[in-house]
């Protein structure tokens, strides 16, 4: 590990699905020696794709972290996940980033909606990034192309530090505009340096002035030096290039080729000397738990010890495994920290340093360094770690909402139990998956943030938990009320030998405001119903309501009056007044203009301008209402609400609409009555499952 924070980087690789992030990453751990052969992720050989359902389906999942040394400098990789369903782990890892690599593939029209999303997270993170055009070996490539993209769609502004030797099934190495110099791959596919060819030699001069200007907007003293002396020495440009990436004020552009190795050390190069240590970026924020007062720390590895879990990875056999960066302090094995989080102290095991699927023992790791630790007691990711004495809580993890749910039902009978416990472990590692069961459907709803990512966590059940399930549909839980008013009598009298059964109850009915729930009054004067009976008569009905009236939903904001009735002194019983209490309520529901209820959602739509006409259109035939609508940076926000049934499967159509480009969110609002020309269906529906069941 390092002993000088400054020597440290913890680069992300980030761009969107298909940009070959993970070769680039595999490709890295060669040229940097951590591994002495290319990982392929088309083979299933990655040492960054290495999970089952990764190899599989041949696309990273998740984050994986490895190692790799560099000119004395520590580079700790993370392997991020492009594809929208799996981006909650790249969000949580870009928190502990000191730079970015952002990869992308040569040509116009790849930048993609996950593109945008990292790219704005970046922006907010305010992290420094360069970006590196993957691919130039295939066919079509365009160099220009994805530069000119870069700047349209993502607004970065960028200096150029490479021109591409050849393109497509040409393309044998690089320019490098620092050195002007051609760095080209051998026959033996080797990298050797040459001089640049004639013929870009024109170019490739035109395009060093061009990132000569560019650098010099770092900063306003560089940009008056090259002013008055009309260029940089190659001194003075790499400390502005350096200035300008770590303020953000501009992106640095490579291009190579992970699969034939070109371009790669320029961009560990580039890595090293462009991107910031964990001590060059600013203070990590965070609050006094004690003193609810704002405080900071730097990383340095004398002050106080605190670290953020950002990654959890549960084997259903070796247990848990946190994985935090130490912000400040160092952190020792067999040592003693603080979860501020869950307010109980954690015994810190052995330390690792995460080589892809191995697990690699460190002595220490300080600030700015991250290490994983197994079988804490009681920390989740998002968890601060810190010095009991000195205790500091970061804030905890941003969480894409979830957007798409379905009911599992295990295919083996005696599995629900099973599948539920195994689920919520999976919970731990990824952070976009939520698991409940509906109280009233009381069904098992596994939501997350796509179809795919539903798929993949039936797959990993499986595998890991032995546990096979069907995807269904969720039911939706409707509620039945009332709209009237209504007095009936419930009597119950049975004699049929020795001791009978009497009770005589009247009940009044009323509707509450939506969302009243249920009240019961007692108002019986006179002892006409004995007061040890009332409670009877109020579990009738509320049995009577749990049970439902039209399509066997639970009824709710009623309110219920026990305004007289009659007893027998020896064939009265608490169960006798239940009943008749029952057989009250329901005539009374009955005269009472019964209804149904279902659930409504409040959604928030984001949408580029061109696509938010049809989007209105189509809420407005799901009987949504639009609330409003107001400009992103992004586009348009869209605010409605509407019916959960009818957003069900709103996911895939909402990515048909928009090209992918569009998001949303959903939030329960309340319950609303059901239009009258739905209920009969509802009716039905719920009389064939009630059937079924028989």
């Amino acid at each position: 590990m390092a002993d000088d924070v400054k020597l440290i980087r913890n680069l992300g690789l980030v761009g969107q699905g298909g940009s070959g992030k993970t070769s680039v990453g595999d490709a890295i751990l060669l040229a940097g020696g951590a591994t002495n052969r290319l990982g392929s992720v088309s083979d299933g050989t990655s040492n960054l794709d290495f999970d089952p359902e990764e190899i599989k389906h041949k696309v990273s999942l998740g984050a994986a972290l490895h190692h790799v040394s560099w000119n004395k400098h520590q580079i700790t990789l993370i392997d991020t996940p492009g594809y929208m369903n799996f981006l909650q782990d790249t969000l949580n890892c870009m928190r502990v980033c000191s730079g970015l690599a952002f990869v992308l593939s040569p040509g116009p029209g790849e930048i993609k909606v996950e593109a945008e999303r990292v790219w704005a997270r970046a922006d907010e993170l305010a992290l420094p990034r360069i970006a590196f055009v993957n691919k130039m070996d295939k066919d079509r490539a365009d160099f220009q192309a994805a530069v000119d993209e870069l700047s349209r769609s993502l607004g970065a502004r960028l200096v150029v530090l490479h021109l591409p030797v050849g393109t497509a099934e040409t393309f044998t190495g690089v320019v490098d505009l620092l050195r002007m110099k051609a760095i080209v791959r051998q026959e033996n596919g080797s990298l050797k340096e040459e001089s640049i060819p004639a013929a870009l030699a024109d170019e490739a001069s035109a395009a060093r002035e061009r990132m000569i200007e560019a650098a010099a907007e770092a900063t306003d003293e560089w940009t008056e030096r090259y002013l008055e002396n009309g260029t940089l020495t190659d001194d003075e440009l790499h400390l502005a290039i350096q200035q300008g990436t770590a303020a953000c004020r501009f992106v640095p552009v490579l291009c190579g080729s992970a699969t034939k190795g070109i371009g790669l050390p320029s961009l560990l190069d580039a890595i090293v000397r462009y991107l910031p240590s964990p001590a060059d970026r600013p203070a990590a924020k965070g609050v006094d738990p004690k003193l609810d007062e704002p405080i900071e720390r730097h990383a340095e590895p004398g002050s106080a010890f605190s670290g953020l879990v950002f990654k959890t990875i549960v084997d259903p056999f070796a247990g848990r495994l946190s994985v935090f960066q130490v912000l400040s302090g160092t952190a020792k094995p067999d040592s003693t920290v603080f979860n501020v989080n869950r307010d109980g102290r954690e015994h810190l095991g052995h330390l690792f340093r995460l080589e892809g699927k191995k697990q690699q023992p460190v002595e220490k790791a300080i600030a700015g360094e991250i290490v994983a630790v197994a079988k804490l007691k009681n920390t989740h990711s998002g968890d601060t770690l810190t010095d009991e004495k000195a205790p500091i809580q970061y804030p905890g993890l941003d969480l894409l909402p979830a957007v798409m749910s379905f009911a599992l039902e295990p295919k083996s009978k005696g599995d629900e139990e099973k599948a539920s416990q195994a689920l919520h472990k999976m919970t731990e590692e990824d952070l976009a998956l939520h698991v409940h069961r509906d109280p009233q459907t009381h069904e098992l709803i596994l939501s997350g943030v796509g179809q795919s990512h539903i798929e993949i966590v039936v797959e990993r059940l499986k595998r890991k938990y032995g546990v096979e399930v069907e995807l269904k549909t969720p039911k939706v839980p409707y509620k039945e009320t009332i709209k009237g008013r209504a007095k009936a009598q419930g009597k119950l009298k049975k004699q049929t030998g020795g001791r009978g059964q009497y009770g005589d109850a009247w009940i009044e009915v009323e509707p509450l405001a939506r969302g009243g729930g249920f009240e019961f009054a007692n108002a019986i004067k006179g002892g006409v119903v004995p007061q040890q009976y009332v409670p009877a008569v109020e579990k009738g009905i509320r049995e009577a309501m749990h049970e439902g009236f039209l399509a066997g939903y639970e009824m709710v904001d009623i309110k219920a009056t026990l305004y007289d009735g009659s007893y027998h002194d020896v064939d009265s019983s608490e169960m006798a007044f239940k009943i008749a209490a029952s057989l009250g309520f329901k005539t009374c529901v009955a005269q009472a203009k019964p209804i149904l209820l279902e659930p409504i959602m409040q959604i928030e739509v984001v949408v580029p301008d061109d696509c938010m006409g049809d989007v209105i259109g189509d809420l407005n035939s799901r009987r949504g209402r639009v609330l409003g609508v107001e400009p992103k940076p992004s586009g348009q926000l869209i605010r409605a609400i509407v019916p959960m049934s009818e957003v069900l499967k709103y996911a895939p159509d909402l990515r048909s609409m928009t090209g992918g480009r569009g998001s949303f969110s959903l939030e329960f609002k309340g319950y609303e009555e059901l239009p009258a020309h739905l209920v009969d269906k509802v009716v039905k529906e719920a009389e064939a499952a009630k059937a079924a069941r028989a």
